[in-house]
């Protein structure tokens, strides 16, 4: 599946998502890792201090798999235990000189159980949010963040369905 995703500008960068077709393929290294943890037509949030409701997601540590950061990451912030990790593409800035630097993997995954936040956590709590309520919780909603939530969707339907 692949889709043309826009450009929009993220603070003082431009910044678009790149789609993984099939298999993730070779990328340059990337400093972190995200995971849209689906459970039906709703998805877990995470209330990060300083950011407000977003996906799960952080720094790579170093040796650290991107998928492993991702579970990590979800477990950290939201307590939720995934199934199979879905590499959905890649966060991209786009240079003055046209070069793309990967910012994020993202994945996408079924939710198979939420416990409680683990103590120490950033996250200020959780919630199931409906995809018609996203474009008023979420931190930085805009064209590019509705276009990666609806490929996210669409990758998890693909995948159930075979």
């Amino acid at each position: 599946m692949n889709r043309d995703f826009p450009v929009v500008n993220w603070g003082d960068r431009q910044v678009t998502f790149r789609s993984f077709a099939s298999a993730l393929p070779t990328v340059e290294p990337c400093a972190a890792a995200l995971v849209f943890p689906l459970s039906g037509d709703r998805v877990l949030l995470a209330d990060i201090r300083d950011r407000g409701w977003c996906i799960p997601g952080g720094r790579i540590e170093p040796g650290e798999a991107p998928e492993k950061a991702a579970r990590r990451e979800a477990w950290e912030e939201c307590g939720a235990a995934l199934g199979p990790l879905i590499a959905l593409g890649a966060t991209v800035a786009l240079t003055a000189e046209g070069r793309k630097i990967t910012l994020a993997i993202s994945y996408v995954s079924n939710v198979v159980r939420v416990d409680p936040v683990p103590a120490g956590s950033e996250s200020l709590g959780i919630r199931f949010a409906a995809r018609d309520e996203l474009h008023v919780l979420y931190y930085r909603w805009d064209e590019l963040m509705a276009a990666m939530f609806d490929s996210a969707w669409e990758h998890l339907a693909l995948v159930t369905e075979r």
